[in-house]
């Protein structure tokens, strides 16, 4: 019989993947699987000593909620909120705003904590917190960053031994070309 540490993992991936998936969809329903989803990562992640993971779930369970109340708050004329293109200023300020987030980030944490893989870490951290405000804002970006975070992700929670982890990053890789993919065809039609 599985262990709970076990059964909480896979109570989170499957959540986190209902997430995502609905996200791809620009259903709103995809936010409280991920509130679900992150409440769990929370002790999982402080359990395997990765603290920027800890602090940056800790972080989403805020960030769900308020990409929940965003997206629930279309004008009448709308089913949806309209996806968003950031133009090339933009994406640079938010890549130097990933790239120095990153340095302090990591450092912080290379000098202040016992964390493994800070620089990874951090990094993991910071393009995520990034990427959950573009997503929860509609900015079609955010895929293409999560895709880079999940890439990442994935070789830190193999070293980790965190293996259902590791294939739910992988099967969110996948989600994220689709949700680009998807986003982009249907903001290209408005």
């Amino acid at each position: 019989m599985p262990d709970l540490f076990t059964i909480l993992e896979y109570t989170a991936v499957c959540a986190g993947l209902l997430c995502v998936y609905l996200q791809t969809k620009e259903n709103i329903w995809a936010w409280p699987f991920g509130i679900v989803s992150v409440a769990i990562y929370v002790y999982i992640f402080y359990m395997s000593n990765l603290v920027s993971d800890t602090v940056l779930n800790i972080i989403y369970i805020f960030m769900n909620a308020y990409g929940w109340y965003f997206w629930s708050t279309v004008k009448e004329s709308e089913s949806l909120k309209p996806i968003t293109v950031l133009d090339g200023s933009k994406v640079v300020v938010w890549f130097l705003a990933v790239t120095i987030g990153t340095i302090i980030w990591g450092l912080t944490m290379s000098n202040f904590t016992k964390t493994d893989l800070p620089y990874p870490d951090a990094f993991t951290t910071v393009g995520s917190l990034i990427a959950q405000y573009l997503l929860a804002r509609k900015i079609l970006q955010n895929w293409l960053l999560w895709i880079i975070v999940d890439i990442v992700a994935i070789v830190i929670y193999i070293y980790k031994g965190l293996y259902p982890t590791a294939g739910m990053f992988f099967v969110f890789l996948l989600l994220c070309i689709k949700g680009y993919f998807d986003w982009y065809s249907h903001a290209a039609k408005k």
